[in-house]
């Protein structure tokens, strides 16, 4: 009987996270349309929402420390958890990026729009995939799904440093657009910081599953 009850409680706190990641996943895309669309309507929800992100990690959290303290899982379930409620903190600080870009949309529609930065809408689209890959990974148990995610956080990398190029040089060329290079610049980093974020998310999917901490390891 107590491993049912467990069980339920597992599955109901797996399911939780889940919609917690869903919800991280339509902020960032969202956000992302709100800059791409000059939408500050939507900017604005995007930002409003972020509350909602808010209280469903504080209810992940009150979860994962009842069931620790009640429940005493042992060997994969206690990694189980212990993932859990280190992966909710990291989806809330990606939904927060999520509100800074959409703060930084609102900022942006009342600049002249600069077309030089095609590849923010794409970075941000890898960054997307990544995240949902890490959450489908970490519902499959699939670690080595998750080594491939850790992977693609070099194609961020590398966008990030194009997209930082060219907009200081647009800076330096044409000074009147510097207020909107600069915040698109602070998008950039944003997303930059998200595929770090997933990357985590990732370690921590593979040790649920290996019980090992591959953090700054060279090979993955």
């Amino acid at each position: 009987m107590e491993t049912r009850i467990i069980d339920r409680k597992l599955d109901i706190l797996r399911d939780k996270l889940l919609l917690l990641g869903g919800t991280t996943e339509k902020a960032l895309y969202l956000s992302m349309r709100s800059l791409t669309e000059r939408d500050s309507d939507l900017a604005r929800k995007v930002i409003k929402d972020d509350k909602v992100i808010n209280k469903m990690e504080v209810e992940i959290d009150q979860m994962s420390v009842e069931i620790l303290a009640l429940q005493q899982p042992a060997a994969h379930d206690l990694r189980f958890v212990i993932s859990v409620a280190k992966i909710t903190p990291v989806l809330e600080r990606i939904a927060d990026h999520a509100a800074n870009i959409a703060e930084a949309a609102i900022v942006l529609n009342n600049e002249p729009e600069i077309t030089q930065y095609s590849e923010l809408p794409k970075m941000a689209e890898v960054a997307g995939e990544m995240l949902q890959t890490a959450l489908d990974a970490f519902t499959s148990e699939d670690s080595e799904l998750s080594r491939s995610v850790i992977r693609r956080d070099r194609d961020i990398d590398d966008a990030y440093n194009r997209i930082f190029d060219k907009l200081i040089r647009l800076m330096i060329d044409n000074p009147p657009l510097t207020t909107g290079a600069a915040h698109l610049l602070f998008v950039a980093k944003h997303l930059e910081r998200i595929g770090d974020y997933v990357k985590d998310i990732c370690e921590l999917n593979v040790y649920l599953i290996e019980a090992a901490f591959i953090k700054h390891k060279k090979k993955i």
